[in-house]
């Protein structure tokens, strides 16, 4: 894990004009180079948030890998729109610089160059300690490891969005899954863009009920699990 925090992170454009970073040691990126944007909204907020807002006024989302906050931003636009309350818990141990955030394109890309505030405050908010983007959306974020974090709260929703099993198998086993299988109330979902076989398997294992979604842009199948 500490080899991430050590290695050069770039800034690229994606398919859709949006921006990802890419860590060429690990030959990863923080999202499809098919669209940051596409993939983030047709994994997280269409198969995961939207389902939601009718029945829950108020959502407590988890995410594993903020990353570079695209979800975070995309989840806090659903608010403006819908008028629901999210709290949002972030973990992330590697997080972007500040100038790194200013550098990423989303508010142009989404035509909202508006939510620019919002989106460098969600990077710059103090860690460790719930702070309030708007009115309807606050924010958690957490330097801690998954493994070693714990929620008073249990979640509707999960965004699991951690780098792929090759780069990061620690957080693709059984316990893992079985961790957040207990953060979540009954009828919370959990969405994430892999659908290898074997992670649906350990997810089921876990006590998961598995949907395989069409996926987005330059993949075939995405997760959706149920509690």
């Amino acid at each position: 894990m500490l080899l991430i925090l050590q290695m050069n992170r770039q800034i690229i454009p994606t398919q859709d004009g949006s921006h990802t970073i890419a860590i060429p040691e690990l030959q990863v990126t923080y999202h499809s180079t098919f669209g940051a944007v596409q993939e983030s909204k047709h994994v997280y907020i269409e198969a995961g948030l939207i389902p939601l807002l009718q029945s829950h006024s108020r959502i407590h989302i988890l995410e594993v890998g903020f990353g570079t906050g695209l979800n975070a931003l995309l989840s806090l636009g659903e608010t403006e729109k819908a008028g629901n309350m999210i709290v949002y818990t972030a973990i992330e141990p590697f997080p972007l610089t500040k100038d790194e955030a200013q550098a990423l394109n989303y508010c142009d890309q989404l035509l909202h160059p508006d939510w620019r505030f919002y989106f460098l405050q969600m990077h710059t908010c103090e860690w460790e300690k719930e702070e309030y983007i708007t009115q309807r959306f606050s924010i958690y974020k957490t330097k801690s490891s998954l493994q070693a974090y714990s929620l008073m709260q249990q979640q509707q929703l999960i965004f699991f969005d951690a780098f792929a099993p090759a780069a990061q198998p620690e957080l693709w086993d059984k316990a893992v899954f079985e961790q957040l299988y207990k953060m979540m109330q009954p009828g919370g979902i959990l969405v994430t863009y892999c659908s290898k076989g074997s992670v649906r398997r350990t997810m089921q294992s876990a006590g998961f009920t598995i949907e395989k979604l069409p996926g987005p842009p330059g993949k075939r199948e995405m997760i959706r699990a149920l509690k």
